[in-house]
């Protein structure tokens, strides 16, 4: 009796999933599974941009984190892959300056180092001193710190954000249109999991229907 109980989650979830991986765009509801939003389609070409928004110190940002990475590994042929810090803390200036510096492998080490490690990493002098020592040159990094570009786009996040209505993270945005997080699609799930796999289905029905609006408009 007591396996049948261990094992009911984990069956749940199976079962989620399979269902999940099943359905189809006209599953999914406007208002319940994701949000319509009123803004500017990117200029992406023929691809669908898909934008997450995250912080270094969300928990649900991390666990997210591989499993985005592997999904937009197996999309890449139809979606571009962007990424918004939000927020205007440390850990955000630190994201857009390594940005502007076109400095892209500490993402993960970031995330381990604050999730793992327990090394909080919250102010700019915390910050600084561990990318100097994953080899980031400092005098090159402060120099994109304190530069207008990164300032500008601290605020350009921020606005980004308000004109998504998003107030927490994880969330995606896709094609300028379309918000959905692991939160919303997976509305009243525990599991972490069946969540990814909730948003996930969304999200492919919803890079599917921005593929075929696309295309109408040509």
């Amino acid at each position: 009796m007591r396996l049948l109980n261990l094992l009911r989650p984990l069956l749940a979830t199976v079962a989620f999933m399979a269902a999940a991986a099943g359905a189809s765009a006209a599953d999914f509801k406007d208002g319940l599974d994701y949000n319509t939003v009123n803004g500017p389609r990117p200029e992406t070409g023929k691809k669908v941009e898909v934008l997450e928004f995250f912080m270094y110190h969300c928990p649900h940002c991390n666990a997210l984190d591989p499993v985005l990475a592997d999904w937009v590994k197996k999309n890449s042929d139809k979606i571009v892959f962007k990424r918004m810090h939000m927020g205007d803390d440390a850990q955000a200036k630190a994201f857009y300056t390594l940005e502007a510096m076109n400095i892209t492998n500490l993402h993960e080490k970031l995330f381990y180092a604050i999730h793992v490690e327990r090394n909080r990493l919250n102010t700019d002098a915390a910050l600084l001193d561990f990318l100097v020592k994953n080899g980031v040159d400092k005098a090159k990094y402060l120099e994109a710190f304190n530069s207008f570009g990164v300032q500008t786009k601290l605020k350009r996040a921020q606005q980004v954000a308000t004109q998504y209505k998003l107030d927490s993270v994880p969330a995606l945005v896709i094609d300028g249109k379309y918000t959905t997080s692991p939160a919303v699609a997976g509305h009243g799930l525990t599991s972490p999991a069946a969540a990814h796999v909730a948003m996930f289905a969304v999200v492919d029905s919803l890079v599917a229907k921005s593929l075929q609006e696309r295309a109408g408009k040509k």
